[in-house]
């Protein structure tokens, strides 16, 4: 059976002459299949209508300089070597060509049009491969930020523990430091006033002296009057709505609302939910007006138990 030259079958399929003859000329005429391969791959070329105008010295369905032979037909091989296209054959001895019949052109035609279809299949299945991988892609570079971001969030609390544990410690220090200068002051003043009268000053018939009773000391004997203790910290104990708690240390003249905003950061209630405090013995029920107020004024110091009651 004869068959259509390459650039009658891309006619036969529906194309535009443009469209055709820009596909034969940039494949060098080397068959349907990839005539067909280049117009898939142009179809979005803004000049694929444009008019094609062959290079000088080029003939449209050949290469620069491709000098066949009358008596020597030209044979196109396709893309992948599966098929052989013929192109127009020509009848030795100066005979005319054979015209296909109408049958013969339409059967053509339609394997050719199944080839087309072939293709596109495969050119959709290669493109749905790459978008699964680009969004295979898309997920890992996002979890991978998901992971730098939590390591971050990770070693910025980390930062915060650390220089809490810091302050604690310097906290600590100082409170020493404070309770060794009282101890030495009491000693440096036992010494000064807790001396007893020299030897030889009284006479060994008199009777002692009476010893001053601890409650009334006279002229300074004695030991110092005691006085209230003052803190510097104040360990505060919350129960949670769920009936967990949460135990830290705050200072002294830092506000109730210090407490607040810890509870909301570390307890598990619920976000936007409005709550407040309260002592449950004696029960007191903390007010706006109290979070400004210092612990060491409400009487949390040195220690206390506060529950988290829904407003």
């Amino acid at each position: 059976m004869a068959e259509l030259s390459t650039l009658e079958s891309l006619l036969e399929m529906g194309f535009g002459r443009n469209r055709a003859e820009r596909a034969v000329a940039n494949t060098g005429n080397q068959g349907i299949e990839r005539a067909m391969d280049w117009l898939m791959e142009h179809e979005g070329d803004p000049d694929i209508d444009e008019p094609y105008v062959p290079p000088v010295g080029n003939t449209l369905g050949g290469p620069v300089g491709d000098q066949a032979s009358p008596a020597q037909p030209t044979v196109a091989d396709t893309a992948e070597g599966t098929e052989v296209v013929d192109m127009e054959q020509e009848i030795q001895d100066g005979d005319t060509r054979r015209p296909m019949t109408e049958e013969e052109k339409r059967e053509q035609v339609k394997r050719l049009e199944e080839l087309m279809r072939l293709k596109q299949e495969e050119r959709r299945g290669r493109e749905r491969a790459e978008e699964v991988e680009r969004e295979k892609q898309r997920r890992k570079h996002g979890q991978e930020l998901l992971q730098i971001k939590q390591k971050l969030q990770d070693d910025e609390l980390k930062k915060m523990a650390d220089l809490r544990r810091r302050e604690k410690m310097e906290d600590k220090l100082a409170k020493q430091r404070v309770k060794d200068k009282i101890a030495r002051d009491r000693e440096e003043r036992a010494q000064k006033f807790g001396g007893g009268s020299p030897q030889g000053a009284e006479s060994t018939s008199s009777p002692p002296p009476p010893q001053p009773s601890p409650s009334s000391p006279v002229g300074g004997l004695g030991p110092p009057p005691t006085t209230k203790k003052e803190y510097e910290e104040c360990r505060i104990q919350v129960r949670l709505l769920d009936g967990s708690a949460l135990t830290a240390v705050f200072k002294a003249q830092e506000p109730l609302a210090a407490v607040r905003v810890y509870v909301q950061m570390n307890g598990n209630t619920p976000e936007g939910q409005d709550f407040t405090l309260l002592s449950p013995y004696p029960r007191q029920v903390y007010t706006e007006l109290d979070m400004e107020k210092p612990l060491k004024e409400l009487g949390l110091v040195p220690a206390a138990v506060l529950v988290v009651t829904k407003k």
